[in-house]
């Protein structure tokens, strides 16, 4: 059931009622990267986290099973972290490695390299003009991050997507994000999925596991809603936000800033 950002309880101050639902139980810990475990910057490159959320998540880590699923390329999530002992699902969750097994195979996006090398090609010819447009290949997607733009040009990006969408449109969806346009292959596949296939994959399906995912993003209402009624859902960002105002969403708690996040996981791992 969605609900407006505003109305929701707040994670640290009504950590009473959570750790009710959380008693006798085990945790599986699901973490967004970008505006989770580190603040929305202008260059993506430049969102390392700090040491204090890292110390935070490793030593939730320690304590249950904690997974980052990240719209990044999973290599870039790990080396932007520097930690080795936590699952990544990267790519939407089209990639996932786990320190006990390396990489977990999945069919979802197989096939689909040359498409986006294609998409790759167009978009960085067609955005070439206008500053402040960078393009992004993943693995499993391509892209075009547009937050550094004019604002009077940001709609000529748009534009661009929309036609290229238009023309490709049994073949490309896009998902959009903030400041960001993620065009991907017409696959039913999303964050959501990817949470549910690790729950299973990690055999922690079961009926004494309470999976949790943080998110902020359009992208991760997906994993909020394939977890509404059987986990916990906790949105990050404030009503108020430009970029946040009149969502709704399938979380069940808030937590307004990434330190709140990162006071959280010290919590939980206590």
């Amino acid at each position: 059931m969605t609900k407006q950002i505003g109305d929701l309880r707040h994670a640290l101050n009504d950590r009473d009622e959570l750790d009710r639902r959380l008693e006798g139980k085990r945790l599986a810990v699901f973490l967004d990267y970008d505006g989770v475990l580190t603040p929305i910057v202008d260059r993506p490159e430049d969102a390392v986290i700090s040491d204090s959320m890292r110390d935070a998540v490793s030593g939730l880590a320690e304590r249950c099973n904690v997974c980052v699923v990240s719209g990044r390329d999973r290599p870039v999530v790990q080396e932007l972290m520097g930690l080795d002992n936590l699952i990544v699902a990267g790519s939407h969750g089209f990639d996932i490695w786990s320190p006990d097994e390396g990489t977990i195979q999945h069919d979802a996006g197989a096939g689909s390299e040359d498409l986006l090398k294609e998409v790759e090609t167009r978009l960085r010819e067609e955005t070439e003009p206008y500053d402040g447009t960078s393009i992004e290949p993943k693995k499993a997607s391509v892209a075009v991050h547009y937050r550094l733009v004019p604002d009077e040009e940001k709609p000529k990006i748009k534009e661009i997507v929309d036609r290229l969408l238009e023309e490709r449109n049994d073949e490309l969806k896009v998902t959009p994000g903030k400041m960001v346009y993620e065009i991907q292959p017409k696959i039913d596949w999303d964050k959501g999925k990817a949470v549910l296939y690790l729950l299973e994959e990690l055999e922690l399906d079961g009926d004494d596991v309470v999976p949790m995912y943080l998110g902020d993003d359009v992208t991760d209402e997906h994993a909020f809603e394939a977890l509404d009624d059987r986990g916990i859902g906790v949105f990050v960002g404030r009503a108020e936000d430009p970029e946040v105002e009149g969502r709704t969403t399938s979380a069940d708690y808030v937590l307004y800033t990434v330190p709140e996040v990162e006071k959280f996981l010290d919590g939980l791992a206590r």
